[in-house]
């Protein structure tokens, strides 16, 4: 009793005020980084006091030493520690300086992350698809792809190992730790500042003095101005001729003047023109005029065309559909090569778009024109055919070098089109009629079957309801198959139509080559269409009945009501003429 007494004096208190203010100082938390002091140094582990642990962690040497804390290594200095355990399964307090050294620098590199600063750091090695680089202030590794390492390649990069440089932090992984950088992005905004210095000294309209050439593409010619900066002639402003390259008019290391026509102030590019130091051609294009010949020369050859000049810098396009009346699909290169001078007439002058439009053809005799003043339509002319599809042949017309369009339609009257189709070959000789000349569209139609009578023309004289004789061909469960006397032409009667009484539409009541008398119920010339009828027959023929056999007071009932009833009485007269004679 007499200890508690004593735990109750004023002095106690006072050691007990002093001990609970030093600890709420120090918050002792696992998973918190916290400063410890070196009280004690071994040849392998380092002691240190922290402040309300029960016992004194150590950390190996050769820890502290690889985190670059090697001169920290002193009785009486602070380091900092990560507290991973308070008490673990032996009582022991379990600190490290490593994860400690890695989290500080995590939290660096966040912050420099996002206030998009650059960091210092080192390459320490190269590794697969780039390099290493150590963080300068806490050591931290992080990874530089390759393509991030300069902006142009490099096949050697040992100088840039082992050397403190700038690099920007471009992507950040908290989960995993990791961290990539990138050196490229340092060296292109330092350079980007003093190309944009650079490009500030330039106006547009200036004229550059001897820039040298410097290379060439397909779409231009570089220069360097002053040992500066490149700038780019574009081949449409090295000359007003046609260029088709620009080494066919520079050399490497030569000297031109040149006009800047742009400045791009984002991309830090600048567009420069030597044409534009010269007088503009086109302004002579009042000396030409639409309609008239000239005579050009062709400078370039295309899959399309071929690019020719009135003169020199005044250059037009020759396209492909304009070189022949006749050739279709035609390559320019088996008609004209470079150097050629040819006859042709402006079509188009379009000063807006600085645009000259001309044609070879028009200085040639038009076969179309000729074709239609010499056999218009409906002319006879031999042909030879020239190809085929699965619809068409193609008829190359003796002495006009212009192939007509035949219809497989327009091969027969009455055979099948695709089975007539099969029988031309290419080079078959045929004489053909003219339908169609469409001179502005160059395309002539021509027909086969038009050289023969139209066995529709049967038809002419006639007219719906007409009655005539037809001869059965064929009949099967659609209907009758038939042919009208004196004429070509087979024709359905469809089974709905070959009787009035249902019960009597049966085809197999007649047989092949039994003659019959049928109505024309459908008639159009223009579109070739004609139908034939049994059941309109006789509900003419009733109609007829009823015109002639009754009256309208007299209530009397029609002498038949049916084609069959009719048929039936026949019939019945027969056999009682036949017992008569017996």
């Amino acid at each position: 009793m007499e200890i508690y007494k004593d735990l109750n004096s004023p002095a106690v208190q006072h050691f007990e005020k002093l001990l609970n203010s030093q600890l709420s100082k120090n918050k002792i938390e696992e998973g918190k980084i916290i400063e410890g002091k070196i009280t004690k140094i071994s040849e392998k582990f380092v002691f240190i006091f922290i402040p309300g642990l029960k016992s004194e962690p150590i950390i190996d040497v050769n820890e502290l030493k690889t985190i670059g804390l090697k001169d920290k290594i002193k009785i009486g200095e602070n380091i900092p520690v990560f507290l991973e355990k308070i008490e673990d399964k032996n009582g022991e307090v379990i600190v490290s300086a490593v994860k400690a050294q890695k989290i500080k620098g995590w939290y660096q590199l966040e912050n420099a992350y996002e206030n998009n600063v650059s960091i210092n750091g080192k390459i320490t090695s190269k590794c697969k698809g780039g390099v290493i680089v150590e963080h300068s202030e806490t050591g931290s590794l992080m990874f530089c792809p390759g393509s991030q390492i300069s902006d142009k390649p490099l096949k050697n990069i040992d100088h840039l190992i082992g050397v403190e440089q700038k690099f920007a932090i471009i992507k950040l992984d908290k989960v995993r730790g990791n961290a990539c950088v990138s050196r490229r992005q340092i060296v292109s905004s330092n350079k980007r500042e003093d190309k944009a210095k650079i490009v500030e000294k330039f106006k547009v309209g200036d004229v550059i003095k001897g820039a040298v050439v410097k290379g060439y593409s397909s779409f231009g010619c570089f220069f360097e101005v002053n040992n500066e900066i490149d700038v780019l002639v574009h081949l449409q402003e090295i000359s007003y001729s046609r260029v088709n390259h620009p080494d066919e008019i520079f050399n490497i290391g030569e000297r031109h003047d040149l006009k800047v026509i742009s400045i791009d102030k984002e991309k830090l590019q600048i567009g420069c023109s030597i044409k534009q130091l010269s007088p503009d051609p086109f302004e002579h294009i009042s000396n030409y005029e639409i309609g008239k010949e000239y005579i050009v020369q062709v400078d370039k050859v295309t899959e399309y065309g071929c690019f020719c000049s009135l003169e020199p810098g005044l250059s037009t396009l020759l396209h492909s559909s304009e070189m022949s009346w006749t050739k279709r699909n035609m390559v320019p290169k088996k008609i004209f090569k470079v150097g050629d001078k040819i006859k042709c007439i402006i079509t188009e002058i379009d000063k807006e778009k600085r645009r000259i439009a001309i044609s070879h053809k028009m200085t040639l005799e038009n076969p179309y024109e000729t074709l239609k003043k010499k056999h218009g339509v409906g002319s006879v002319v031999d042909g030879i055919v020239s190809s085929s599809n699965e619809y068409a042949i193609y008829v190359r017309l003796d002495k006009f070098d212009i192939d007509g369009f035949l219809h497989a339609n327009d091969l027969s009257y009455l055979k099948n089109p695709d089975e007539e189709l099969k029988k031309y070959r290419k080079g078959d000789k045929i004489k053909v009629k003219i339908l169609e000349i469409k001179k502005e569209e160059q395309k002539i139609r021509v027909g086969l079957k038009q050289l023969e009578k139209d066995p529709f023309d049967w038809f002419k004289e006639k007219k719906v309801n007409d009655v005539v004789t037809v001869q059965v061909i064929s009949s099967d469960n659609k209907g009758l198959i038939i042919k009208p006397e004196n004429c070509d032409l087979e024709f359905l009667i469809k089974k709905s139509n070959i009787a009035v009484n249902s019960s009597d539409a049966r085809p197999s009541r007649f047989v092949g080559g039994e003659r019959i008398d049928a109505a024309i119920s459908e008639l159009n010339l223009e579109k070739r269409k004609a139908s034939f009828s049994i059941k309109l027959l006789e509900e003419l023929q009733n109609k007829e009945a009823v015109t002639k056999f009754s009256s309208p007071l007299s209530g009397k009932n029609l002498p038949f009501t049916s084609l069959s009833q009719k048929l039936g009485d026949k019939k019945n007269n027969d056999n009682d003429n036949d017992n008569d004679n017996e």
